[in-house]
């Protein structure tokens, strides 16, 4: 009785698995915002932007909102949105 549970629950863990595998989003080099568009975008919703490098397929940022808060925030490269959660 505890194979067909031990089995049925390693066969959930492996298709979950390739979900959870590889996290980047793989936008082609030619498709990225240059770092001076980046921190046009980002300015005009009211960032400050302080620093910016490139991390496992995405923009990491170091910006100030409107409000004075310091954020260090992944951006997707080609449409420079912020990316909540995003974890490389």
């Amino acid at each position: 009785m505890k194979a067909p549970l031990f089995a049925a629950a390693a066969l959930t863990i492996v298709m979950l698995t390739p979900a959870f595998a590889d996290d980047r989003l793989n936008v082609p080099a030619d498709q990225w915002l240059s770092p001076s568009q980046l921190t046009d975008k980002l300015t005009s919703q009211g960032y400050k932007v302080h620093k910016i490098e490139t991390d496992d397929g995405t923009y990491e940022v170091d910006l100030t909102d409107k409000n004075g808060v310091l954020i260090e925030a992944d951006v997707h490269p080609a449409t420079g949105e912020i990316l909540p959660g995003y974890d490389d």
